[in-house]
């Protein structure tokens, strides 16, 4: 947790790290938590090296913030957006941030929109996981939604899984359509197998 404390790139705002760490490391978390957040932290990374431009700060915020409220309830992306507003409000980035969270409900930036692009790319990117970890991914976000019967659960994700296989561009930028598109596909189409 050391190395992710490290990555906050506001130092001023030390508190705000720490809340949004104890957030992310809540026991209810089973995918949604501290190791996905580095994980979205690197694939920004991961974009950033190969020439893609964006605002590196306010990705990395909006990547502090996009999961900051996660409990399985639909309006968790807003909560989150609305933490951020309030947080943030003395700083540059008081407005793009939370836009950002925003997007991260649906993944679907506008085409001119680079940084909005990077994040929800570096947000997915854990569908073109090698299938050990896609597993294991798919097994911390059963764990969120325990509270729902194996039946519903299936139904909910068959749904969710089918409309991200249904996109024609389930990754926005170049870099991650070339190197994540099939794996991401493959992923969502074992997957499905397996629901359905």
């Amino acid at each position: 947790m050391t190395d992710l404390a490290e990555r906050w790139p506001l130092p001023e705002l030390a508190d705000l790290r720490d809340a949004l760490l104890a957030a992310y490391s809540e026991p209810t978390r089973g995918y949604h938590d501290t190791v996905h957040l580095s994980e979205v932290l690197a694939r920004l990374d991961e974009l950033a090296d190969t020439g893609l431009r964006f605002d590196a700060t306010a990705a990395e915020l909006a990547a502090w913030f996009h999961d900051a409220v996660y409990d399985g309830e639909r309006d968790a992306e807003e909560r989150s957006a609305v933490w951020a507003e309030q947080a943030l409000a003395a700083t540059a980035y008081a407005a793009e941030v939370p836009r950002l969270v925003r997007l991260t409900e649906t993944h679907d930036p506008a085409p001119d929109d680079h940084l909005g692009q990077a994040l929800c790319d570096a947000d997915l990117a854990i569908l073109a996981s090698p299938p050990e970890r896609y597993d294991a991914y798919v097994a911390g976000v059963r764990t969120e939604y325990a509270h729902i019967s194996d039946a519903d659960f299936a139904s909910g994700r068959a749904a969710v899984l089918r409309d991200l296989a249904g996109r024609d561009r389930l990754f926005h930028t170049a870099y991650a359509r070339e190197h994540w598109d099939a794996a991401a596909r493959a992923n969502l189409d074992r997957e499905l197998a397996r629901l359905t």
